[in-house]
């Protein structure tokens, strides 16, 4: 496809008719127009599918339960346009590799499964049966299971990702790298040492309940745009809502609702933020220790005067530990270096804190600007320390909401895909299957590449996902792929990390969200688990594209068939009908008593949350305040110009590419381009629409650059970048993680610009 490029100012509302136009040209572009627009009826509604795209909570209210972005994620699913051993005779791997990523998901729906011919440079057709044959006869061949990765993406449903962490540990392996552990991995780690749960607190309905909201590091309006209409219904009630972001994002300033058609039609927007502060990229533990510095004073100031303090001290005494060793850290804490690191003024941070002192009931919400930093997890635990001096946790109105990304990647970690199992979960499994569970810590991400490099690794399977394009450094991780002895990838689409094969590879092409699973008893539901720990049943409505296709759960239940056969499992019984992976669930993990009954409840079911309940499962009992100085700077020793965070465009989802715009930052037809403060641009004497070069400066010897980036000026604080990503990740050291993590430091890499060079042409005599 052709696109026009141009950089054009958004006027408009987040929302409103543009969102509409939108939705309805990727309706059309489907191929499938009228079976999408009954498709969008039945999404996030009983008897439908949940949205595969982000885990915002469904309110189960409104007639269209679904945004622009869920709407794009089900028509590029739902394509008509497929590819097949036809269009891959015509393709080699070298000339795909060559081709753009969104060229590659464009070209529609995988229907028969492939293997890699080397001596070709093709993909071949290969029938299941020899597939799983030759899957078996790899894993089997393995000098021990920890040769062997398991990668999930956020996509995969419970009862997949259930069977595929159980495969593995039966295998003797805890290799379960996931996507969680390149984007959230600080929110579960941060809020479990604090808190002793690691997920959010609230529930969905919480929002109408606040008197204040404060929004940290993220943009919802393209990554998880419901939010949108939670923060609209929040401020009408007359919540405060405080947005802490680097970037100016349309969708936090105003939304116009386009299930309203008065707001279609008409300039109406509503209001979403009411104050809106931008933080240097990594500044947000700064601004936040700033709040609490001003809180501190203003409670000792009355405390002096024989008033009243401000902070909820019953709370803090029945219910946390260490509050007093978080406020020598304060008091050791210059205003000078939070109004250095947060790039706010102190005044701007005394008024947010003066927000947060007059609201009875306070939510913190936050997303991956805020969990990939080097200190994200300390970060993470300084927004649950200012919660906690309000007692902002266990009340309607009041919480912790991290915001997670794909729509089952919290459902994912529930079911057991941990590199770091609880002994809770291994000893359950234990009991219940009848054998020993492997106790040692597996592979995050990160070190499954790693591991990768060092030829460790003999199979990596990859249940959904884009390893290739999701990773940082891809240079390195696209060597790693290709040092693997076989990667098999479940897939719906062509992607990125297919065109990289290792020494061996297929790809096996499984159903979506949106389509109908027929099994041996008949039709099959899923589930997911969203940002609220509500579980839903999804039922796809759609017919395949292909018989061909298989469901998730029957291929992981084939090639653990195949590997391990039947003597501790009947995993055949398993793929014919989830009923009975639902019973092996609820007899396994807490808070799924009855799961099959439980199903039947419109609207899905709670799981419970404990810190919620004010029980904290913590070695004091308690919830914990988390004393540690402020970085002294957010790279180190290393000295950079900038600091760059990628980031997705508005026609994207996670690594998928659905177009080539970006709407609301006023960028269509193009991605290479580079975001910039107008005052920044102006003294490296460069202009708009100059292309330079991005380079990363990093201690290992090791050149990272990328070319050819388009200068855009933006409402950025100066000194900081943005880009979108996977064009950026080469820039991302795959060294450079979040402490206590093992996330790359994504919205933080250290880098410097020049123009580029210009391409001399040959002169013809």
């Amino acid at each position: 496809m052709k696109f026009k490029s141009a950089i054009k100012p958004y006027r408009a509302a987040a929302g409103g008719w543009g969102s509409l136009e939108a939705t309805t040209r990727f309706v059309i572009d489907s191929k499938h127009a009228i079976k999408n627009l009954r498709n969008l009826m039945r999404m996030n509604k009983a008897k439908g599918f949940d949205c595969p795209g982000c885990a915002w909570g469904d309110d189960n209210k409104s007639t269209f339960s679904f945004c622009e972005n869920g709407a794009k994620a089900v028509t590029w699913e739902a394509t008509r346009r497929f590819i097949d051993n036809e269009f891959f005779a015509k393709h080699s791997v070298s000339n795909l590799y060559q081709q753009s990523d969104y060229f590659l998901e464009y070209q529609g729906r995988l229907t028969e499964p492939l293997r890699y011919n080397p001596q070709t440079d093709h993909y071949e057709a290969i029938s299941w049966d020899d597939a799983l044959a030759l899957i078996g006869q790899h894993i089997k061949a393995l000098d021990n299971p920890d040769q062997m990765e398991l990668y999930t993406s956020g996509r995969a449903s419970n009862e997949a990702s259930y069977l595929y962490q159980l495969f593995g540990r039966m295998m003797g392996t805890n290799n379960f790298p996931d996507c969680s552990n390149m984007c959230h991995e600080a929110s579960g780690s941060g809020l479990k040492r604090s808190i002793g749960v690691g997920k959010g607190t609230i529930h969905l309905d919480d929002f109408d309940k606040a008197n204040a909201i404060f929004v940290f590091g993220q943009n919802p309006g393209t990554n998880h745009p419901r939010m949108l209409h939670s923060l609209r219904h929040a401020a009408e009630n007359g919540a405060q809502i405080v947005t802490f972001n680097t970037l100016r994002e349309r969708g936090l300033e105003r939304f116009a609702d386009p299930q309203k058609p008065l707001e279609v039609v008409t300039p109406l927007a509503g209001k979403i933020s009411s104050y809106y502060y931008q933080p240097n990229l990594g500044g947000d533990m700064a601004a936040i220790r700033g709040m609490a510095k001003a809180l501190l004073e203003t409670h000792r100031q009355k405390l002096e005067n024989g008033d009243t303090g401000i902070f909820d001290e019953t709370f803090i005494a029945e219910h946390t530990h260490g509050v007093e060793a978080w406020f020598a850290e304060i008091d050791n804490t210059s205003w000078e270096h939070i109004t250095h690191q947060s790039g706010l003024s102190e005044q701007q941070l005394r008024d947010a804190a003066t927000i947060w002192q007059q609201a009875e009931r306070v939510i913190c919400t936050w997303a991956m600007g805020i969990t990939q930093h080097k200190h994200s997890l300390n970060t993470v635990r300084e927004i649950v320390n200012l919660q906690l001096l309000g007692g902002h946790l266990g009340k309607p109105g009041a919480g912790l909401c991290p915001v997670r990304g794909h729509s089952n990647v919290q459902g994912n970690r529930t079911m057991g895909i941990d590199e770091k199992p609880s002994a809770a979960l291994l000893d359950s499994l234990a009991t219940h299957f009848d054998f020993e569970p492997p106790r040692a810590q597996g592979h995050n991400t990160v070190e499954a590449i790693a591991a990768m490099l060092r030829d460790e690794v003999k199979v990596l399977i990859t249940l959904g996902g884009n390893l290739a394009a999701a990773a940082p450094d891809s240079p390195l991780t696209e060597e790693a792929l290709q040092r693997c002895g076989l990667t098999v990838h479940i897939s719906t689409k062509l992607n990125r990390s297919h065109v990289v094969p290792g020494k061996e590879s297929l790809i096996l092409p499984t159903l979506g969200r949106t389509e109908e699973d027929m099994q041996a008893s008949g039709r099959q539901f899923i589930t997911v688990e969203d940002s609220f720990s509500m579980v839903h049943a999804s039922e796809g409505i759609g017919k395949p594209i292909a018989a061909t296709q298989r469901s998730e759960t029957a291929i992981v239940c084939g090639i653990a068939n195949t590997v391990l056969g039947q003597e501790k499992l009947d995993w055949l019984a398993l793929s014919g009908d989830y009923n009975l992976i639902r019973d092996h669930i609820a007899a396994t993990l807490p808070g799924f008593k009855d799961f099959n009954q439980q199903c039947e409840k419109p609207g899905g079911f709670y799981l419970g949350n404990a810190a919620a309940e004010l029980r904290f499962n913590t070695p004091t009992g308690k919830a914990e305040f988390s004393a540690v100085p402020l970085p002294k700077s957010l790279f180190g020793d290393l000295k950079a110009p900038f600091a760059l965070q990628t980031l997705r465009s508005h026609d994207q989802y996670n690594t998928t590419i659905y177009g080539l715009d970006d709407r609301y930052r006023g960028v269509y037809g193009q991605r290479e381009v580079l975001f910039i403060n107008p005052e920044d641009l102006a003294a490296l004497e460069l202009h708009e629409g100059d292309l330079v070069d991005i380079e990363t400066i990093w201690n290992d010897g090791i050149t990272r650059k990328v070319s050819g980036f388009k200068i855009v000026p933006y409402n950025i604080p100066r000194g900081n970048l943005a880009a979108y990503y996977p064009e950026t990740n080469p820039l991302v050291p795959l060294s450079s993680v979040g402490d206590g993590t093992g996330t790359p430091t994504s919205k933080s890499v250290p880098v410097k610009i020049c123009r580029t060079a210009p391409v001399e042409r040959l002169r013809i005599a």
